[in-house]
């Protein structure tokens, strides 16, 4: 038997209608906000990666899946969407929009060759945002903004957001000075990682996770005491405006992005919920003025984030223990030869009109077939046969009440609609009468 490759997975009948709600929630939240999808290709010339993220960073040494296709060009499956965005947008000149800035989202899968573990895969689901255009502090605050407010409509409360500012390239170029001459003195007491990263981007050695609560790093220098005067200005001005939004968040002196690209502002936003296990970080993201350039694009600002969409579902699981509630609208129910009647034509014009109905097809007895729609869960069962063929009317059986009415072919469409509507608006609403 071949089995699916270590690190992926099947996401199973059964388990993809949370999938879909948490799409449905990506996708409404950013509407609010006002950000548009873009989709791009899984793979990308491997350069991309190299240059963007960095040739240093754990991702490209140790995890990209590179491989040479037939015309002796490297690619690579996409380890992350921020580096795709940037090259769609300087391919396609989505920069010279006259709406600037660009608000975009993305959603799909991403890989990287790492040891899988609870909500982390080889092959994983990011849902990221980037604005892109605008150095203005309101865009950090925005693009945080939207993060937390879409953990709220996840019902995901017991957030900590986390902030931290790298300064601009001349804030960074005398912090790193100062980082160099620490580490140099102390980087014997940290891990193998530590100190190879010390000697390829002193930098990342702050977003170890085997030495993170050392002393060491807790008392490395902070990036925030080596800004410029205009990187200070802009961080104060983003933390006023995060204020002004009443969001609780706390500046972490510590906290630093793993990618090579960030400038000024960086954030996570983490959570205690127990089955996220020790990695209880469920959105990173920070500003990245110089990406664009850096890949022969136009001198572009931008801020984004990426959410790992799987353990966004493992927090799900903490606060909502309850299987998605799937069904159907109807199950036919079929008394007699199928193609002796026009059961099917029914069954066809339902679907056509937006309903989702099912049939038996093992010409099974009525017992197995009300057993079957008890597994399907439908909100009608229609009951058809010779006799209702002949007087043109179907037996309509709604499963909560289970009331029964014989219904004329032609008006079984509305009826079906009507009583669906109600089911799902409950009454409570001041415009309708009796629903």
């Amino acid at each position: 038997m071949i089995r699916k490759i270590k690190g992926t997975y099947d996401i199973l009948p059964d388990e993809i209608g949370k999938w879909h709600e948490l799409e449905a929630v990506i996708r409404n939240v950013s509407k609010l906000f006002n950000f548009q999808e873009i989709r791009t290709p899984m793979f990308e010339a491997s350069e991309l990666f190299h240059r963007s993220v960095g040739e240093t960073t754990d991702i490209v040494k140790k995890e990209t899946y590179d491989f040479e296709d037939r015309g002796k060009r490297m690619n690579t499956l996409r380890p992350e969407g921020t580096a795709s965005v940037v090259r769609s947008v300087i391919e396609n000149k989505l920069y010279a929009d006259p709406n600037l800035p660009l608000k975009l989202y993305y959603y799909g899968p991403m890989f990287r060759y790492e040891r899988p573990q609870k909500g982390r895969q080889r092959q994983f689901h990011q849902f990221g945002a980037e604005i892109i255009g605008s150095d203005s502090p309101l865009v950090d605050a925005e693009v945080i903004n939207f993060a937390a407010t879409f953990l709220e409509a996840l019902k995901i409360k017991n957030i900590n957001i986390r902030i931290n500012t790298l300064g601009d390239a001349e804030s960074k170029e005398e912090y790193q000075k100062a980082l160099n001459e620490y580490l140099e003195k102390n980087i014997q007491h940290l891990c193998d990682d530590c100190n190879r990263r010390y000697q390829e981007n002193p930098l990342r050695v702050l977003d170890c996770k085997v030495d993170k609560g050392s002393e060491t790093l807790i008392n490395a220098p902070k990036p925030i005491n080596y800004l410029s005067d205009k990187a200070k200005i802009h961080f104060d001005q983003v933390t006023m405006a995060l204020d002004s939004l009443g969001l609780d968040y706390q500046i972490d002196e510590n906290l630093v992005r793993g990618l090579d690209y960030y400038t000024h502002t960086v954030f996570e936003i983490d959570s205690d919920l127990e089955t996220l296990g020790a990695q209880s970080t469920l959105v990173g993201g920070g500003r990245y003025n110089n990406l664009y350039a850096s890949l022969a694009g136009p001198d572009l600002p931008a801020m984004g984030f990426a959410f790992g969409v799987e353990r966004l579902l493992l927090a799900l699981e903490a606060i909502n223990q309850e299987p998605v509630n799937d069904y159907i609208h109807c199950y036919f129910i079929n008394l007699s030869d199928i193609f002796q009647t026009d059961a099917l034509k029914i069954i066809n014009d339902l679907r056509h009109g937006g309903l989702i109905v099912d049939y038996d097809f093992f010409n099974k007895n009525l017992k197995a077939q009300f057993k079957q729609a008890d597994r399907l869960n439908p909100v009608y069962l229609l009951i058809y046969g010779d006799e209702e063929a002949k007087k043109q009317v179907v037996n309509v059986k709604r499963q909560d009440t289970k009331e029964q009415v014989e219904v004329d072919v032609n008006n079984l469409y509305q009826y079906l609609i009507n009583g669906i509507s109600n089911r799902n608006c409950g009454g409570g609403c001041d415009s309708c009468d009796g629903c």
